[in-house]
């Protein structure tokens, strides 16, 4: 879990120091060209360590010198908000294969009820894709404090909301099939 949330903290570096110096600042050319210059200087440590960078790593930097060109050339802050909505709907996409969370389930989950695994797995990418949206129509508003809530405090929590629900009705949906096959032995 831990190596999860820190390739998640790397991959969205850039967005996290943008808003970071922006609020410490309200300068949007300030925290759009440190946030620029700190994704270049992450590619280059990683290169310069010889570790591999991943797809993530390069449609995060090609994205924050895309959006963030155009925040500098328009002072919009809108383009580098954005920047999240592109992951959620590229995940989602990814997500939309059928039968791709059977993997990250404990075996016993992907015997007994893999049809339920696989619903899940769709409604995963609803999830992203409405998340998308939001971060979309949020950023259109250019209120960065209102963006900042809404990525950490709605977009969060509606992903461990959904992770425990769908932990509970994995579980309860288990049990009762095992408790019917029992009762038919």
């Amino acid at each position: 879990m831990k190596s999860v949330l820190a390739r998640l903290a790397s991959d969205f570096l850039s967005t996290i120091v943008f808003l970071a110096v922006y609020f410490a600042t309200d300068n949007v050319v300030l925290a759009t060209g440190v946030a620029i210059a700190g994704a270049i200087a992450q590619v280059i440590r990683a290169r310069i360590k010889g570790e591999a960078l991943g797809f993530m790593t390069w449609a995060s930097l090609a994205l924050v010198i895309v959006l963030g060109t155009a925040t500098l050339l328009t002072n919009d802050p809108r383009f580098v908000l954005a920047k999240p909505a592109i992951a959620h709907f590229a995940i989602g996409a990814i997500m939309l294969r059928r039968g791709w969370m059977l993997r990250y389930m404990p075996p016993r989950v992907a015997e007994v009820i893999p049809e339920y695994v696989t619903a899940a797995g769709f409604a995963w990418a609803a999830l992203m894709f409405a998340l998308g949206a939001g971060t979309i129509a949020i950023a259109s508003t250019g209120d960065m404090k209102l963006w900042a809530t809404y990525v950490t405090v709605v977009a969060g929590g509606a992903k461990i909301a959904a992770f425990a629900i769908q932990y509970l009705a994995f579980r309860i949906l288990v049990m009762s099939r095992l408790r019917a096959a029992a009762a038919r032995a």
